[in-house]
């Protein structure tokens, strides 16, 4: 009997993609909650044979890969300047990763020479290996929760044995604060707004290729988006069905937390509304506004600042 809590995930970045970094429950291990793996995704073919009876002729297993998903909590690293213990997965989605010493830690979306981890994934003892790890994820900040990251991601099969759990030091994990109007603030094209969810969508699209001389899982292509629900005010404060209309592009400033070393930032300068839509919660009308990130000069639609 395994007992399905009982989990440890590591994942370490990996100077040459597909060869395992080897990570370490000392060093590398990822705390994580609403995990789901897939040990054994992949594409089903059969021979199709013609032949005097009928009947099931097996199938064949081919372009063999793990899929996991799971979520982080969103907050600082402890000092600010600091990796953020989950900076491996990041960067593992296309960003790079920019550290100014006692400052900050900053991530930009990159088009080129995207990284990837290794990740181990052991479940009570039983250990699946997945090299050449990349993916997305998903940012979620609604009032009264706790910050989430949501990551998705591809890696090409390893082996999956029996193996001793590691002892995973989580210790670098911060404990997050919940999403309130003491911890959290909001603007949107040029103005502070009452918001009940912002949620971003980094919005990469991963490929698993298996071709004749290489196998990776690989990023194609971006399209950051996302969407926040806002309360609804008289159209002298912002009009957003013209807004919307006239394509305005605007900035987005979302910070969460407060203290240095405890502060998570997600800075936009071009941001696109999509079509609103009216609600109510509480009986309160809100609108709920599509993002649509855009770059500048390119690669920089967006910066994630851990501070």
């Amino acid at each position: 009997m395994r007992k399905h809590r009982k989990l440890a995930i590591l994942a370490k970045i990996e100077p040459v993609y597909g060869t395992d970094s080897v990570p370490t429950g000392a060093a590398n291990a990822i705390l994580a909650t609403d995990v789901t793996l897939t040990p054994l995704a992949g594409e089903d073919i059969n021979r199709d044979l013609l032949l005097p009876w009928l009947g099931h002729q097996g199938i064949e297993l081919v372009g063999n890969y793990v899929q996991m998903e799971f979520s982080v909590e969103c907050a600082g690293a402890g000092a600010a300047g600091t990796v953020p213990a989950y900076g491996a997965l990041l960067r593992a989605c296309g960003l790079s990763e920019t550290i100014t010493p006692s400052t900050s830690v900053d991530y930009e979306p990159v088009s080129d020479g995207e990284e990837s981890v290794s990740v181990y994934f052991n479940q009570d003892g039983v250990r699946h290996v997945a090299l050449g790890c990349r993916g997305s994820f998903q940012l979620d900040i609604a009032a009264k929760q706790i910050p989430r990251f949501r990551f998705q991601l591809m890696g090409l099969l390893g082996t999956v044995t029996d193996s001793a759990l590691p002892a995973a030091d989580v210790s670098a994990f911060q404990k997050p604060v919940p999403v309130s109007n003491a911890n959290t603030s909001f603007s949107l094209h040029g103005a502070a707004r009452i918001s009940e969810r912002v949620s971003f969508d980094l919005g990469v699209d991963v490929v698993p290729r298996f071709l004749i001389g290489d196998e990776r899982i690989q990023l194609v292509a971006r399209q950051s988006t996302g969407s926040v629900v806002v309360e609804a005010k008289a159209m002298a404060s912002a009009n957003w069905f013209d807004i919307a209309q006239a394509k305005t592009l605007g900035a987005l400033e979302l910070i969460h937390g407060t203290v240095a070393g405890h502060i998570v930032r997600l800075d936009a300068p071009s941001v696109q509304i999509g079509r609103p839509t009216m609600g109510e919660t509480n009986r309160i009308t809100n609108y709920a506004l599509p993002l649509i990130f855009q770059p500048q000069s390119g690669n920089d639609e967006f910066t994630l600042s851990i501070r």
